[in-house]
């Protein structure tokens, strides 16, 4: 694995990006935009994504991080989650929850692979150099 000095580097957070905004455009172009509960969750939780990558890597340590992208996995399922509920409430249609569901699959998989990887690495961190 290459080295990356910036978490914006990283396609995990690149993706969930990506991600976030589809919900946000979502909350923003249906009716969700009045369901302000739901509305503010889904948000949340797809936005805690990126952020938890982002926070994790930026405290420089292996431990630390693997923590922080175990969160942003289980925001990725809570994100999946309120996607079926927007889905029963008929704010989207089936085929754009299969994507959507399809879409944080993939990415909860590849946190999983990242966190795999640094698990068996050595690798302390950069704060610990």
């Amino acid at each position: 694995m290459a080295t990356v000095d910036r978490f914006e580097d990283l396609e995990i957070w690149q993706e969930a990006r990506r991600l976030f905004k589809i919900i946000y455009k979502i909350t923003e172009e249906t009716n969700l935009k009045n369901d302000y509960k739901l509305r503010n969750q889904i948000r949340s939780s797809s936005g805690s994504i990126m952020d938890n990558i982002a926070e994790g890597f930026e405290r420089g340590g292996n431990v630390e991080f693997r923590q922080f992208l175990s969160i942003a996995k289980g925001s990725a399922g809570e994100t999946r989650s309120q996607i079926y509920r927007i889905y029963d409430c008929n704010y989207i249609s089936s085929d754009a929850k299969n994507t959507l569901i399809k879409d944080f699959e993939d990415l909860s998989r590849r946190i999983a692979g990242l966190t795999n990887y640094l698990n068996r690495k050595n690798f302390k961190g950069i704060k610990f150099k």
